[in-house]
């Protein structure tokens, strides 16, 4: 009889004893594991390091019952199981491109995972102004590979459908409609975290603006009702594992079946924070580098996707002369959308980002918010008009020089 064979919030004690029983096909030695907290682990659950003096090593994650970010809110901890298959099946679209799941296990909610720690999380790495100069061909190949071939265009119908009802998350998806498409424009929870020297101008920029909101409440319902690929759902810097001749994916557990452009939006949205940070550091050469790895994201994800969708594609209509076309400028278009609520939601709702909080002085943090708000709205007011890389860099210059009139 197993003690994990009921529910609990395990602890670094609790966790070595049960990865010894469900690891069973590495050859741990006892007598050297050790297990930490690691130091970026996210919002919502609990992860752990496990490794031996023999080199061993595993992260072991699990679901609590509320969140770390809030007590208030309770998604179900299910969500390690629905993270850890589709995490399997990003493997299987994109190889090698997400951590090995060894297991995962649906009594105690938890999953042990590929030890990542010879790569860095990248927005530490982006909070010490390094460069990745293959990060945009690396992200853009994860993003073809698995929207594309998880959708429509590409895979069985039925079986659609089949993954549609399997990975659904009322719980989390709620997370994204009130946290990311509604209270960033109306407060209505009282859970905003605003700076407080710029609380007059989130007012006029985002709570007052009837015009943005009925944008954002347009990106909002085709959120919850357009199932077209099934998307990382949170894919930021913090989510993502890389080093110079590599780059993996993790933290999937927002994952769901919802428009493209969300999760290329987010891609392009953190990117932005970074290069906050780096111009408020006077990092010159890492923010130019920034503005080209957008540039470069955005070009090769449409280069990319154009030709693997010819190669790729099984549905019949959408092989008409035209779709293709038609297709990508929508995914373009709620690439341009996302990406403002994601500027937004970061710089002024629950869940902000160290990228800009950090940034110490006053008129240099006010000058980062107001870029990305300024930014956003551009994005989320004019999606039609983003068609290149340099359309959504041209935008943040933009915002830049915006912000600078207001200060």
């Amino acid at each position: 009889m197993s003690r994990f064979d009921h529910y609990f919030q395990m602890n670094v004690c609790d966790v070595i004893e049960y990865t010894l029983e469900k690891v069973r096909e590495i050859d741990w030695d006892l007598g050297s594991m050790e297990a930490i907290v690691p130091k970026s682990h996210g919002n919502l659950n609990y992860v752990y390091r496990v490794w031996d003096g023999k080199g061993h090593s595993i992260y072991i994650k699990q679901a609590g019952t509320e969140t770390r970010i809030s007590k208030d809110m309770k998604p179900s901890t299910d969500r390690n199981r629905l993270e850890s298959e589709i995490i399997m099946l990003e493997d299987k679209f994109a190889p090698g491109m997400v951590p090995h799941i060894y297991f995962f296990d649906t009594v105690m909610c938890a999953c042990g995972m590929e030890d990542c720690s010879d790569y860095v999380v990248m927005r530490d790495a982006m909070l010490q102004h390094e460069i990745f100069p293959r990060f945009a061909d690396d992200i853009s190949t994860f993003m073809v590979e698995t929207l594309l071939l998880s959708s429509d265009v590409v895979m069985d119908h039925k079986e659609k459908k089949e993954l549609i009802r399997k990975f659904i998350s009322p719980d989390l998806c709620d997370i994204t409609e009130k946290l990311v498409l509604m209270e960033p424009y109306n407060d209505l929870n009282h859970r905003n975290n605003v700076f407080a020297p710029n609380a007059d101008f989130v007012k006029k920029e985002l709570y007052s603006d009837e015009k943005l909101h009925l944008e954002v409440a347009k990106l909002k319902f085709k959120f919850m009702t357009e199932a077209q690929a099934l998307m990382h759902g949170d894919l930021h810097t913090g989510s993502i594992f890389i080093r110079q001749d590599a780059t993996k994916v993790f933290d999937s557990e927002f994952g769901t079946y919802a428009p493209m452009g969300y999760d290329v939006g987010n891609v392009v949205a953190n990117l932005i924070f970074a290069y906050d940070n780096g111009l408020a550091a006077g990092a010159a050469a890492f923010c130019d580098w920034i503005l080209k790895t957008i540039e470069k994201t955005i070009d090769l994800f449409i280069g990319k996707f154009s030709e693997r969708f010819d190669e790729a594609v099984t549905e019949p209509m959408a092989k008409v002369p035209g779709f293709k076309e038609w297709y990508l400028e929508g995914i373009l278009n709620d690439t341009a959308g996302y990406a403002g609520t994601e500027l937004h939601r970061r710089t002024v709702g629950m869940a902000n980002v160290v990228d800009v909080t950090t940034i110490a002085d006053e008129k240099k943090r006010l000058l980062a918010e107001r870029i990305n708000i300024f930014a956003g709205k551009d994005y989320i007011m004019h999606q039609s008009s983003f068609r290149t890389g340099a359309d959504f860099t041209a935008a943040v210059k933009k915002a830049k020089e915006a912000a600078e009139r207001t200060l």
